[in-house]
């Protein structure tokens, strides 16, 4: 689903996306966040409460942008909706996020009152430019 010309953004190089969620009046909601890709989905972490947790709950609807790094200009942008929301791997998930995004082998903020939530979202359009 991610057109080649794009993939260095989701395998070689390290790009934050900003993820567009949708609060309960139907306005946006944007976030920057470390995420994966499995050649499926898109793979995002978070904590359980969080807004955009409470919105994806809500609302499965999500809009991702992903700039290069270096070409800022360079960008993808991918719709789509939640196809999964998982407790089971959260601490796992965001250890390896930290991994990627830090160069550390634990996320250095877990917190004992927090749950950590998988986030796995289907792409179902993308649109990109540079």
């Amino acid at each position: 689903m991610i057109p080649q010309e794009f993939l260095d953004l989701f395998t070689t190089k390290i790009a934050h996306a900003h993820l567009a969620t949708i609060f309960p009046d139907g306005t946006p909601q944007v976030t920057p966040v470390w995420f994966d890709y499995d050649g499926t989905h898109i793979i995002i972490n978070t904590a359980k409460g969080r807004v955009k947790y409470n919105n994806m709950l809500r609302d499965p609807r999500v809009t991702i942008a992903i700039s290069d790094p270096q070409n800022p200009g360079r960008y993808i942008q991918l719709r789509g909706c939640v196809a999964s929301m998982s407790e089971a791997d959260g601490d796992a998930v965001i250890d390896r996020l930290a991994k990627k995004y830090m160069g550390v082998d634990k996320y250095p903020w877990h917190s004992a009152s927090e749950v950590r939530v998988t986030v796995r979202i289907e792409i179902q359009r993308t649109q990109g430019m540079g």
